[in-house]
């Protein structure tokens, strides 16, 4: 891989509000992480780590601790979830002020384009894998998608 491919994938990264990205190219594979800026100020404390080997016995009897409730999951929608097949900026019409490609409610066929993804600085169609009705679109309009993002579903 060239460097100028480098350096573009290192800038999209920069750019957008995306962590990381993990390119492959015949037998070369990049990784690019973006790291939070750090600070400087004053010592950073210790990271807390947490090892469980297995389960240990209480050294002294007391209560019981209070049982842990897990929040519900949100409830996955219903249908066929269309996600991103790349890392880029999600666009719903195919130009600035023109109609959107689909809306809810819309019915479409395998093959309809949904959305753009524009990744480096190619314009990308998403297409529908399924026919059906769009239920939800999970994106807005100009957002940074990742990978295997959830983008709408088709039900």
């Amino acid at each position: 891989m060239d460097l100028r491919k480098l350096k573009t994938l290192i800038d999209l990264v920069a750019e957008s509000g995306i962590a990381e990205i993990e390119v492959t190219e015949g037998e070369d594979k990049v990784r690019i992480v973006k790291h939070a800026p750090t600070m400087v100020a004053g010592p950073a404390p210790a990271p807390m780590q947490t090892v469980l080997t297995g389960p240990a016995a209480p050294s002294q009897p007391g209560p019981s601790p209070a049982p842990v409730i897990a929040e519900a999951a949100p409830e996955p929608a219903k249908g066929h979830v269309v996600k991103s097949p790349m890392v880029g900026t999600f666009y719903r019409s195919p130009s600035p002020g023109a109609k959107s490609f689909v809306e809810v409610g819309q019915a479409v066929k395998a093959g309809d384009t949904l959305c753009i993804i524009e990744a480096m600085k190619l314009l990308n169609e998403i297409e529908a894998e399924v026919a059906g009705e769009v239920i939800e679109i999970l994106v807005e309009n100009g957002q940074p998608v990742e990978y295997g993002q959830p983008l709408f579903v088709i039900g």
